[in-house]
């Protein structure tokens, strides 16, 4: 569809407009009493959100960021599904799996009584995915704009077998200086330490704290985390539903020089925490089923 044709089915009168992003790409931009957001079409993501008067993004965004097809936005809220990771059938095919890098579809777009936008975003597999992944699917994403950013993600097995599938909302966190940010609520959880391809089993003593790479996977998880960021005087809840596992990820300055999609400095600058199915959070979903992940991101002033 063309943006006229977006805005004419889709578009809600000063408050949500399709307009042409970077590369060319379709984006959503919402502008409510509530909240900012802007949402890429292509990979489905999420890519800035500040509620009311709040003076910085939630998200982090690069500025080096590709918007191109065959191409991640680095930022945001990359989609990773249905693996999460490296290909775990070994068979070259992308990290992350294959819905962050391809066009996805408006499905509808709604202001609700309470001043909420929400989105709905979805794929359907093709020819194109069948080939690189077997199965027959609904995926819908649903984002909820107010006071707090809802990401909802649903599966549906529309074939006759069950499929399994890890995945991730992996989620930018802006912060105004690394050192200064840790991560509450992972206390005494174990976690596998992936830095250098090692991963051996830890467990988390105190808060999380960054000052060189970091690349975790904690499991069995509770359902809230809070990124605490005293440069930026603010904490950011993190709330989940069906995850028993979070990532935790941060550059660090060697790749963040190494990536071309990043600035030298940007690992100052963002922390990942991610809501996740991943390790041995594995998910089932039979013929005819459907399975939901759920993230809550919320602002909280110090």
């Amino acid at each position: 569809m063309t943006i006229e044709q977006l805005n004419a089915q889709f578009g809600i009168a000063g408050q949500l407009e399709f307009v042409v992003g970077k590369g060319g790409l379709p984006m959503i931009q919402v502008n409510s009493a509530k909240a900012k957001a802007l949402i890429s079409i292509h990979a489905g993501q999420v890519l800035s959100f500040k509620p009311g008067n709040e003076p910085e993004d939630v998200m982090f965004l690069s500025e080096k960021a590709y918007y191109q097809d065959g191409k991640a936005i680095k930022g945001g809220v990359p989609i990773c599904w249905p693996w999460f990771g490296a290909d775990p059938e070994g068979k070259g095919r992308p990290g992350h799996g294959f819905v962050r890098n391809r066009p996805w579809n408006v499905i509808a777009t709604q202001a609700t009584i309470n001043g909420d936008i929400v989105i709905t975003l979805g794929l359907t597999d093709t020819p194109e995915t069948q080939a690189i992944w077997p199965h027959s699917f609904i995926l819908n994403q649903e984002i909820i704009i107010g006071d707090s950013l809802n990401l909802s993600l649903m599966t549906r097995n529309t074939g006759k077998e069950k499929f399994s599938i890890t995945q991730a909302f992996h989620t930018y966190f802006k912060v105004g200086n690394i050192a200064q940010a840790k991560v509450l609520g992972l206390e005494g959880c174990n976690y596998i330490d992936k830095v250098g391809g090692s991963n051996a089993q830890k467990q988390q003593s105190g808060a999380v704290t960054i000052d060189s790479e970091v690349d975790r996977i904690y499991l069995d998880v509770g359902n809230t985390m809070i990124i605490e960021d005293s440069t930026l005087n603010r904490r950011i809840q993190i709330t989940s539903q069906s995850s028993k596992t979070a990532v935790v990820w941060n550059p660090w300055e060697k790749i963040s020089k190494e990536m071309a999609d990043l600035e030298d400095a940007d690992y100052q600058r963002l922390l990942c925490v991610e809501t996740t199915n991943a390790a041995n959070d594995v998910v089932e979903v039979a013929p005819g089923s459907e399975c939901r992940l759920v993230a809550n991101y919320r602002v909280i002033r110090n």
